[in-house]
């Protein structure tokens, strides 16, 4: 279960950002990945070398490093959410290139620096399924990405095969796939920021109870379809904010309306979903934002500081609580 959104201000930056929902126990921290890092698929032996450098939240488990969100050099950033009972990983032996699931963050945020150079680059790629150490499956997984321009994709691996699809509303949720969700909207054209005006059953007046009685019918659940909706119609309607700071706090504050506490949505095997964290990039700047479920203040890393950093740096683990 996780949210994402760009916002772009008055002024034209991009920001891109998700909450991170999640069941397991995780881990996360800040990793600054150089330009012409090289590394290892976790599926052949192949060797990629990373064209640019990059700031992301991930974890290494058992020697694997996974990546959940990240912003690089070129304004670039993309993010992973959970695509549960819609991915699909076993398609036909072809050949194109064969990324791991998990290592398909990586192979983007190290090699594209705009989403035209990820439509161009996933022309040629399969995804293959990857038991991650957390999960102890192959998850399920698709992807959102934007760049400095605002242009937003959405990348899903079914079985139709993968596609990157054009993503103008800048939100993304869970299953179902997101053309389904795009379509979902239409059943919300009469939810409105403006007041309902008093109106007559016979002779019998009503009028709304108070301020807000357009969004009435808007859903308040913690679904999937519910979050994406809620998220859509608060992020296309909020006052476009002016400065960089104030774009950051809406940003914050749009996902503040489908933060999870925990205890509200408890799983089958009994463990708490809950929004471990979340984080904001600006996709001009190169900076990362970040908060936890423990601390509600927004800690900022740039990855312009390490530019030129050699070697892969963990600047720490963000302190999460199980």
């Amino acid at each position: 279960m996780c949210t994402a959104i760009t916002l772009q201000s008055m002024q034209g930056e991009n920001f891109f950002g998700r909450t991170m929902d999640f069941s397991h126990p995780i881990e996360p921290g800040i990793y600054i990945i150089p330009k012409n890092y090289k590394w290892r698929s976790l599926i052949t032996p192949k060797k990629y070398v990373d064209s640019y450098s990059f700031i992301c939240m991930g974890q290494e488990t058992d020697g694997m490093l996974g990546f959940f969100d990240g912003v690089n050099e070129q304004g670039f950033a993309a993010a992973v959410l959970y695509f549960a009972g819609c991915a699909y990983y076993d398609l036909p032996v072809d050949n194109k290139e064969q990324i791991a699931s998990l290592d398909f963050l990586h192979y983007i945020l190290g090699r594209c620096s705009c989403v035209d150079d990820l439509k161009s680059l996933l022309k040629n790629v399969r995804i293959v399924g990857i038991q991650d150490p957390v999960t102890k499956t192959s998850a399920p997984l698709h992807w959102i990405a934007t760049d400095k321009s605002g242009k937003c994709v959405v990348i899903e691996q079914t079985k139709t095969g993968l596609e990157v699809i054009n993503n103008p509303i800048g939100v993304m949720a869970n299953s179902p796939g997101f053309n389904w969700h795009m379509t979902n909207l239409r059943n919300y054209i009469d939810v409105s920021v403006n007041q309902p005006k008093e109106v007559y059953w016979g002779n019998v007046s009503l009028t709304p109870f108070g301020q807000g009685g357009g969004t009435l019918h808007l859903p308040g659940g913690f679904t999937s379809p519910e979050r994406f909706v809620r998220t859509a119609f608060i992020k296309t309607h909020v006052t476009i904010p002016k400065t960089k700071s104030q774009t950051l706090m809406t940003c914050f504050n749009i996902m503040n309306g489908v933060f999870i506490p925990k205890g509200i949505v408890i799983t089958d095997k009994g463990s708490d979903d809950y929004t471990k964290y979340i984080s904001f990039m600006n996709t001009n700047t190169c900076e990362y934002y970040f908060k936890t479920y423990e601390n509600n203040q927004i800690i900022k890393v740039c990855l312009l500081d390490y530019i030129h950093a050699n070697n892969p740096i963990f600047l720490g683990k963000i302190g999460l609580s199980s």
